[in-house]
């Protein structure tokens, strides 16, 4: 039972930080989409909303950025990443002679 709860929590960590990129990317989208939609109206200039805008750009990079995170440094631990991802160790000293 221990393991199936840890893998639950284990997925809650995932999925959070998806919703929350899920609901930035809506966020800048509804605000793109109002902002072209107040062209029809010749009375109303337009004004975009710059605030929803940058709070759904960073909720969105937020979101992105850890699950990025978590996979990269997943791949790191297994040795699945490029050799220029690799961690660095350092060099064995030169013999003396």
């Amino acid at each position: 039972m221990r393991m199936i709860m840890s893998r639950f929590i284990a997925v809650l960590l995932l999925v959070i930080p998806g919703v929350i990129a899920c609901i930035g990317f809506l966020k800048m989208k509804d605000s793109v989409f109002n902002y072209f939609s107040e062209f029809g109206d010749d009375t109303i200039t337009p004004d975009f909303h710059w605030l929803t805008f940058l709070l759904g750009l960073l909720m969105f990079a937020v979101g992105v950025g850890f699950i990025g995170g978590w996979t990269f440094f997943r791949d790191r631990k297994r040795n699945y990443v490029a050799p220029r991802f690799k961690e660095k160790r350092p060099r064995p000293p030169k013999p003396q002679g």
